[in-house]
């Protein structure tokens, strides 16, 4: 009976030792660390944003438009149609965040299901869909996401949609060259000379050795995914007004860069930044799990 309880608490304290002393490198990384906090109190400005206090990012009014940055009652200043630019970009904020992670999450779903198969089973499984992703590979993504955007038409879903279709390819590759590494080695085999079937071996002997390296990956897409939703509702193929997206702001702000070049800037900064510490995350996170290119 000792034997057994041994044998089941053993791998739990191991994956909790693995996990904690990620933790802990990646709190030593004062530029990933630093990063994460930012970004952790955006995504939490972004969710509370009703209860800040802050103006009606919808209310706007000629008389008080391009206000610059300092203003007394505006201290980011006004948009184009006297709208308070602090609320519309913590608002924005929302759309964006949502816009940037939703599509890598749903990919990260997909892309891991198709390159576990197709670097399992192997054969002609693995030509089929892998020949399928190298067709989404002869576009570039932007032209990619512009063109299914298009097609789809503009709006949220569709921009959803497209993003995600434009991220399935690459972690599916991904995915499907760690499993092709992990199906040989000897515990697999070991696994499959002792009977266990396919699922079994997948479910317990593959996948947790495979979700590190494709999670990293996939991180590391957030911000393209960011970037890529912003230019979509810049080019009017995204978010419709007047919603509050940072893309969208700056399409509508751009004819004011003239008038008042600060406060048409605010959302490509907060696109620039916020991309910024999604790619140190995701690399300081690299580091700390270990995972090699």
């Amino acid at each position: 009976m000792a034997v057994i309880t041994e044998s089941i608490v053993a791998p739990v304290e191991r994956t909790q030792g693995y996990w904690s002393g990620v933790a802990r490198r990646f709190r030593r990384d004062p530029v990933a660390a630093g990063c994460a906090v930012l970004l952790l109190l955006l995504i939490l400005a972004a969710i509370f944003a009703p209860y800040l206090g802050l103006a009606d990012p919808y209310a706007g009014s000629m008389a008080r438009r391009l206000r610059r940055i300092g203003t007394p009652g505006f201290p980011l200043g006004t948009d184009e149609l006297g709208r308070d630019m602090l609320a519309r970009l913590v608002y924005g904020g929302r759309l964006t965040l949502f816009l940037g992670i939703t599509p890598v999450v749903a990919a990260f779903s997909i892309g891991t299901v198709l390159g576990l198969v197709a670097g399992y089973v192997g054969g002609r499984t693995n030509t089929v869909i892998m020949r399928l992703v190298d067709v989404f590979f002869a576009f570039p993504s932007v032209l990619l996401a512009i063109a299914i955007s298009g097609a789809l038409g503009a709006g949220i879903v569709n921009s959803l949609v497209s993003l995600t279709i434009v991220f399935v390819p690459p972690i599916t590759r991904v995915a499907e060259s760690v499993t092709a590494s992990v199906r040989s080695l000897d515990y697999v085999d070991a696994a499959r000379a002792s009977g266990a079937g396919a699922f079994t071996i997948v479910r317990v002997h593959v996948l947790g050795n495979v979700l590190g390296p494709i999670f990293v990956y996939a991180t590391s897409l957030t911000s393209v995914s960011m970037i890529l939703a912003a230019g979509l509702s810049f080019l009017g193929l995204g978010v419709k007004p007047p919603e509050p997206e940072w893309g969208l702001m700056l399409n509508t702000l751009r004819t004011a860069i003239y008038i008042n070049p600060w406060v048409a800037a605010l959302p490509g900064l907060m696109i620039f930044v916020t991309s910024l510490c999604l790619n140190l995350v995701s690399d300081g996170l690299r580091s700390a799990m270990n995972v090699r290119d």
